[in-house]
C-alpha cells in the first residue's frame, strides 16, 4: 500500500479511543537526562537537534513496548522557556528548529508501526510572570504552527498547574482543526490556585478539550484518585470527554500538593521509589476499569513499564506488543531458570503479593516534603537576583530583535 493510502486509512485518536484503550509513551526528559542528553533544571529539549539519534532510539523503545502514540519531544520548547535563565543552547538553536526536528523524528518512528504523533505544549514562564493572555497565547502559537505544518495527528496541552493557563492553551489549540487533549500536573487537591480537581476537569472540557486528565507530579495510584474526582465532576456536569492519565513511575504517597518536586529526593535520588512492572499491571487495570482510555506514563516511566500496561490490556487491545517477544507475562520465563527457588517465583500470585525491600537499612520509608510553599512564578528568583519584570521582558525582546 502506498504511503498516501496508508495515511488516508490511519485511524485518528478519537476513533481509536472509541474502539478501546490507547497506550501512550513514557517519560523523556528524566530518561534522557540520565542518558546524558538533557540538562536537569531547565529540562528543555534541544537534544532533538543536538542528538536526534538519542530521541529516535527512545521513541523506538516505547513503540516496541506497545505505545500507540509517539509524543514529539517538545516539552518546555516555548521560546520564553528556551531563552530563560541563560539557556544558551535554546537561544542558539531556536524554538522553531527544535520543535520541527522533534516532529520529524516522532513521525519517522511512528511510521515504523501503526502509531499516531502528537505535538505538546506546556506551561510557560510568560504566564508565571504575570503577563496578559495574548502574550501567553503568542508563545503557544509558535509551537502550534509547527505542529500543524508538520501534519501531526493531534495536540496535547500538558503539565499545567493553573486551570486559567490551561484554558488559554486549549483555546489556542482549538483554533486548529486537530483533536485536543488536556492534562494538568495536579493531584487530588486541585490546582495551585485552589480550584478543585473536579472543577479543573469541567473547565477543560468546556474549553473544548476532547480528552481530559492529568500527567506527572504524582504516582499512578494518587493520580487515579485525582481522576476519580475529575470523572465524578464531569459526570455530574453532563460532560463526557475521553479520560487521560500519564502519571509518574515513582511512588509519592508522602508528597504535598505540588507533588514530587517538593520531595527531598527530587530529582536525582528518586530511584528507590520506582514502581515495579507488576504495579504497572495493577495501575493499568484500575485505570481501565475507571473508564480511562488514554493510559501512558510520564517521568520515570521506562519502556518495560509501558510494556506492562500494554500486556495488562492486551485482551482489550487484541494484541501483545512486539516487546513481549522476549518476555512471558507474569514471570513465565522464570520456569526455565536453573535455580529451583527462582523457578518457584514464576507466578502472578508471587509478584502481586511481594513487598519489595529497599535494601537501605537506615533509610525511612517516607520523606518529609520541603514545603517551601506553592510556586507563584519567578518572584522568588527575581528577589534573589535583583532581576525585574521589565528587564526580563527587555531581554526577551532583545533576543527577538537579534533573530530579526
Amino acid at each position: 500500500m502506498s504511503s498516501i493510502n496508508s495515511m488516508a486509512t490511519k485511524r485518528g485518536i478519537i476513533e481509536r479511543l472509541a474502539a478501546g484503550p490507547v497506550i501512550g509513551d513514557g517519560g523523556f526528559v528524566f530518561e534522557l537526562e540520565k542518558r546524558g542528553y538533557v540538562k536537569a533544571g531547565p529540562w528543555t529539549p534541544e537534544a532533538s537537534v543536538e542528538h536526534p539519534e538519542a530521541i529516535r532510539q527512545l521513541h523506538r523503545e516505547f513503540l516496541r513496548a506497545g505505545a500507540d502514540v509517539m509524543q514529539a519531544f517538545t516539552f518546555y520548547a516555548s521560546e520564553d522557556k528556551l531563552v530563560n535563565r541563560g539557556n544558551q543552547a535554546g537561544v542558539k538553536i531556536g524554538v522553531e528548529a527544535i520543535n520541527r526536528e522533534a516532529c520529524k523524528i516522532a513521525k519517522e518512528v511512528a511510521a515504523e508501526g501503526d502509531a499516531l504523533v502528537l505535538g505538546g505544549i506546556s506551561q510557560c514562564p510568560t504566564y508565571l510572570s504575570g503577563m496578559e493572555k495574548e502574550s501567553v497565547q503568542a508563545e503557544y502559537r509558535k509551537q502550534i504552527k509547527v505542529f500543524v505544518d508538520e501534519n501531526l495527528d493531534f495536540l496535547l496541552c500538558e503539565y499545567f498547574e493553573h486551570i486559567e493557563e490551561m484554558e488559554w492553551a486549549i483555546e489556542e489549540c482549538k483554533k486548529t482543526k486537530l483533536p485536543v487533549a488536556a492534562s494538568m500536573c495536579i493531584g487530588p487537591d486541585g490546582d495551585m490556585h485552589g480550584v478543585t480537581a473536579a472543577e479543573c476537569a469541567i473547565r477543560m472540557a468546556r474549553a473544548g478539550a476532547d480528552i481530559v486528565g492529568i500527567n506527572c507530579h504524582f504516582d499512578p495510584f494518587v493520580s487515579l484518585e485525582c481522576v476519580r474526582k475529575m470523572k465524578a465532576g464531569l459526570d455530574a456536569a453532563g460532560l463526557h470527554p475521553f479520560l487521560f492519565i500519564q502519571p509518574l513511575a515513582f511512588h509519592t504517597p508522602d508528597a504535598g500538593k505540588q507533588g514530587f518536586i517538593d520531595l527531598p529526593e527530587f530529582p536525582f535520588a528518586l530511584e528507590p521509589r520506582i514502581c515495579t512492572r507488576f504495579e504497572m499491571h495493577k495501575f493499568a487495570r484500575e485505570a481501565y476499569e475507571l473508564g480511562v482510555r488514554y493510559i501512558g506514563g510520564c517521568c520515570g516511566f521506562q519502556a518495560y513499564h509501558i510494556r506492562a500496561v500494554a500486556e495488562e490490556l492486551s485482551e482489550e487491545r487484541g494484541k501483545l506488543p512486539s516487546g513481549s517477544e522476549k518476555h512471558i507475562p507474569w514471570a513465565g520465563g522464570l520456569k526455565m531458570h536453573t535455580k529451583p527457588w527462582v523457578r518457584a517465583r514464576a507466578s502472578r500470585e508471587y509478584w502481586e503479593t511481594l513487598k519489595p525491600a529497599g535494601g537501605r537499612p537506615f533509610c525511612p520509608s517516607m520523606s518529609k516534603p520541603d514545603n517551601w510553599g506553592v510556586t507563584k512564578g519567578d518572584d522568588i528568583l527575581r528577589q534573589q537576583t535583583g532581576e525585574t519584570k521589565k528587564e526580563e521582558i527587555e531581554g526577551l525582546q532583545k533576543h527577538k530583535d537579534v533573530k530579526g
